[in-house]
């Protein structure tokens, strides 16, 4: 929050970055990135991850060494110290039911500035970690953004603090990288088919993950 205060989205991000690391080592969480390479650091893009942990967004500040926006609800802007953070570290605060054009306009500078937007786009934590079905809203804004999707699987977030459980347990964290999804030449129309495309990607990862820790 304080680093917030500044001003400076970059080095807000930089500190949540510390704060990552300092909650996952703290913790015994062990992280292991695997997959496809990452995209260009001044390169933008949307990183879609499955979320399944409170864990999830500490864990993917430190995992993945690029400045990261988080897309939320526009509620959470009003939340005391929470949403003053996410409004002054430039994260996107989005009205789902009216996103605006405003939206877009903050999407295309962000990445512009070399910054990428991580969504979890299940719209919520899962309680069983199956994978939920994912809400179109954040891939009608890639597809008029023309920004690519890099699908991300987290694997193992689960153990180490579930929803709805408040005691953490160390663990093996995976974070697999797929390769980036082009959203050039797509329309409006195709946002269905694109998030069914990208959730897809992620429930294949995990289902390879379960058969890797099953024959380990």
């Amino acid at each position: 929050m304080l680093a917030s205060l500044v001003g400076n989205p970059f080095f807000a991000h930089r500190c949540a970055q510390w704060w990552g690391r300092l909650i996952v080592g703290t913790s015994g969480v062990r992280i292991q990135l695997t997959g496809a390479p990452l995209p260009s650091p001044d390169a933008g893009c949307i990183f879609v991850a499955n979320h399944a942990s409170i864990y999830d967004i500490p864990v993917l500040f430190t995992a993945i060494p690029r400045q990261l926006r988080l897309m939320a609800k526009a509620a959470l802007g009003l939340v005391p110290f929470i949403g003053w953070h996410l409004k002054l570290s430039g994260h996107l605060l989005v009205d789902r039911k009216n996103p605006g054009a405003s939206v877009f306009k903050k999407m295309q500078r962000m990445a512009r500035s070399g910054a990428s937007l991580l969504v979890f786009p299940e719209g919520g934590r899962s309680r069983d970690g199956h994978l939920l079905k994912f809400k179109g809203g954040v891939f009608l804004l890639a597809i008029e953004t023309g920004l690519p999707i890099v699908p991300v699987t987290i694997v193992g977030n689960r153990i180490v603090m579930p929803k709805g459980r408040l005691m953490v347990c160390p663990a093996d964290v995976r974070v697999v990288v797929h390769p980036p999804i082009a959203t050039t030449g797509l329309t409006r129309e195709d946002a269905r088919a694109l998030a069914d495309k990208v959730r897809a990607v992620i429930a294949a990862g995990l289902e390879s993950e379960a058969v890797r820790r099953a024959n380990l």
